[in-house]
C-alpha cells in the first residue's frame, strides 16, 4: 500500500499545485503593473471536495484546448498556460482601481494576494509534514 496516495495528502499536494499555480499568475500581474490595458487576473477556487470524490478527473477528461489556428493568435501567458495544464483555470479579476491607461493590477493588492499565498503554502507544506509524521509514528518509524 502507497500511503503517499491517500486522500489528504492528494487534497494536500492539489492545494500545494494550486498555490504554485496562483503564485505564478500573481507574479505575471506584478510583473505587468505598467502595461497599458493589462487586467489583473487570478485563479478561480477549486471545489477540493469534488477533487477528493473524483469528480474534477471526470470534468478534466472532456476539457476543450485553445488552438491557435493562424499566425496572428495570441496564446496564453506562460503562467496562464501553466495553471491551466494543472486544470486551474485563470480568471480577469481586476483590483479596485483602473489606472488612465487602463490597466488594473494594484501592486498592494497583488503583494497582499501574493503574501496570502505564500502564508497558505507554508501552512499545507506544515500539514503535509505533520500528517507523514503521523503515518511514520503509526507504523513505528520515527
Amino acid at each position: 500500500m502507497d500511503l503517499t496516495n491517500t486522500p489528504v495528502l492528494q487534497m494536500l499536494r492539489t492545494r500545494m499545485d494550486w498555490l504554485t499555480a496562483r503564485q505564478a499568475v500573481l507574479a505575471e500581474n506584478i510583473a505587468n503593473a505598467n502595461t497599458p490595458g493589462f487586467r489583473a487576473r487570478d485563479l478561480s477556487e477549486p471545489d477540493f471536495a469534488a477533487i477528493l470524490r473524483g469528480e474534477a478527473a471526470a470534468n478534466a477528461a472532456g476539457k476543450v484546448e485553445m488552438v491557435a489556428t493562424a499566425p496572428g493568435h495570441i496564446g496564453l501567458s506562460p503562467a496562464a498556460a501553466a495553471a491551466e495544464q494543472r486544470g486551474f483555470t485563470p480568471v480577469e479579476r481586476p483590483d479596485s482601481e483602473s489606472s488612465p491607461n487602463g490597466n488594473s493590477v494594484v501592486l498592494e493588492e497583488q503583494m497582499m494576494r501574493l503574501s496570502e499565498t505564500q502564508m497558505d503554502y507554508s501552512i499545507v507544506t506544515g500539514l503535509y509534514k505533520k500528517t507523514l509524521n503521523l503515518f511514520r509514528l503509526a507504523l513505528g518509524r520515527t
